[in-house]
C-alpha cells in the first residue's frame, strides 16, 4: 500500500455558487474552492466524492 499511488482529482470551479444553497457554498469552502475558475487538486476518496456529488452542477473534475 505504501507503494501504491494515490489517485488525485483536478477540480474546477465553472458555475458561481450565489444562487445555490447555503449548504453547497460551504462545500465549495470544504473543498478549498474560494473563486470562479479556480482549480484545486484533491485526494480520490469517498468523503471527496460525497462533496463533489453535491456539488457537480458547479464544477468539472478531472482525473489526474
Amino acid at each position: 500500500m505504501a507503494n501504491e499511488a494515490k489517485r488525485t482529482l483536478r477540480v474546477t470551479q465553472v458555475r458561481s455558487s450565489i444562487s445555490c444553497p447555503a449548504d453547497q457554498g460551504r462545500t465549495l469552502r470544504a473543498m478549498g474552492i474560494r473563486k470562479m475558475n479556480q482549480t484545486v487538486e484533491l485526494v480520490d476518496n469517498p468523503a471527496v466524492r460525497g462533496m463533489l456529488f453535491k456539488v457537480k452542477h458547479l464544477v468539472k473534475v478531472e482525473e489526474i
